[in-house]
């Protein structure tokens, strides 16, 4: 079923993702490409109502200002050019930018048919028509994108889906007999259990790069899945909790990598699946609506996001064990405190980290040279941008204390103010 869609040509804004979460607001479908897209290739686009040709400060590309083929022009599509204005990094569009946007749609006389349920339905029919009768393994971590994928599957294949959830050691407290009460228990899904924690953390061993760190567990979870597969017949399909979000901050041709998804550019040259990636497109607002429409639990559709690579990068530098039991230790008692405070549904994510570096203080009357806590918290609807909330200073003071008292290894508790951009939410 192809629905009406505006393609954003991207000519070095900063604010692509941004432009799309708004045209999709206003009900119309909305994707990114490169700006050397082929207008060919626009134009066998489904449905397509509209372009919009976004400037932006990245317009030169390998010492060259870009621009897109003319023929785009030629297509007979209607086509909003926004220039860039040098003074700024945004750009120059004329007036409100979501009023402007809600104009171009009108003008192009197509149906504003994005919605939660005709996404479903659409999403649904294609799965069917990529898997066919084959089986698919699908990666399960318990989070809101995994979980809405398990979702999909089961409505569309049933018990040709098959999922895995790896406990690679660097899950939060208590995750993985979560997700084996709420998958195998209550749901009644196919699940298979994997306790892969020695064999991360030996692999991790001594890796300090962030961006090394992500790429070892991307690969080792696609190793872990080959393996299991073996021991079942007939696995052929590989599902991800691929998002948006996870594409753009990969990189594009005018954007430079933010950070590596270990869904997106960890996964080994030698895959031997074929991916099957439902939620791909969607920011992850899109996401929740998708698992709350579908009827999973709110508990799990407004889960706090958690990245791919787990505490792995919450545990700065090269990650050792006791770090590791650190951040997971304080992570637990700020969730419980934030849940305490009635916080869980005000604050969009909240987590704690402990860099790779100790400090001076006092304990028991005598020096201690122990790690800092950080307590990152930031309130965001589609992880583009990201702002920090106000959080009570007597519930911080609290958290602190707990955090000081019953975390061995800690000296100090911190709280990251940064917003994003310029900082990212996750700090590896």
């Amino acid at each position: 079923m192809s629905r009406s869609m505006i393609a954003i040509v991207d000519l070095g804004s900063t604010e692509n993702a941004a432009v799309a979460r708004e045209i999709r607001d206003l009900g119309m479908y909305s994707e990114i490409f490169n700006f050397d897209v082929k207008p060919n290739e626009l134009g066998a686009l489904d449905g397509l109502a509209g372009i919009i040709l976004n400037g932006g400060p990245n317009d030169v590309v390998d010492g060259e200002k870009i621009d897109v083929d003319a023929g785009i022009y030629a297509l007979g599509i209607p086509v909003l050019n926004v220039a860039h204005d040098a003074r700024s990094e945004y750009s120059a569009w004329p007036g409100d930018r979501k009023a402007v946007l809600d104009a171009f749609i009108e003008k192009t006389g197509k149906a504003r048919d994005w919605n939660t349920d005709s996404f479903i339905e659409s999403e649904i029919k294609l799965l069917r028509e990529q898997i066919g009768s084959r089986k698919v393994l699908l990666a399960l971590s318990g989070g809101v994108d995994s979980s809405v994928v398990a979702a999909l599957l089961i409505k569309a294949i049933g018990n040709n889906l098959t999922c895995v959830h790896v406990n690679h050691g660097l899950l939060r407290k208590g995750e993985s007999e979560q997700v084996i009460d709420v998958f195998r228990r209550q749901m009644g899904a196919n699940l298979i259990y994997v306790d892969a924690v020695e064999r991360f953390l030996t692999k991790l061993e001594g890796v300090s790069d962030p961006e090394q760190k992500r790429r070892i567990i991307g690969s080792e979870f696609i190793r872990v899945f080959e393996e299991e597969a073996r021991r079942l017949d007939g696995i052929e399909l590989l599902g991800q909790g691929t998002i948006y979000p996870d594409i753009v901050e990969s990189g594009t041709k005018t954007a430079k990598l933010v950070k590596s998804h270990h869904n997106v550019g960890g996964l080994p040259e030698d895959l031997k699946f074929e991916l099957v990636e439902p939620i791909k497109m969607l920011f992850k607002d899109e996401v929740r609506a998708v698992g709350r429409a579908l009827g999973l639990p709110e508990s799990m559709v407004s889960r706090q996001p958690f990245p791919g690579p787990g505490l792995g990068v919450r545990c700065l530098g090269a990650i050792t064990r006791d770090r590791l039991e650190m951040v997971r230790e304080s992570d637990a008692i700020l969730r419980e405190e934030f849940d305490r405070a009635s916080l869980a549904g005000k604050v969009w994510q909240y987590f704690t980290l402990i860099p790779d570096t100790k400090s001076t203080g006092v304990r028991n009357n005598a020096r201690a040279y122990e790690y800092p806590v950080v307590i990152r918290a930031v309130n965001t609807v589609d992880a583009m941008t990201a702002e920090v909330p106000e959080i009570p200073w007597p519930l911080m003071k609290k958290i602190t204390d707990r955090i000081l008292t019953e975390v061995p290894g800690v000296c100090r508790v911190l709280m990251d103010l940064s917003p994003k951009p310029i900082a990212t939410i996750e700090w590896e």
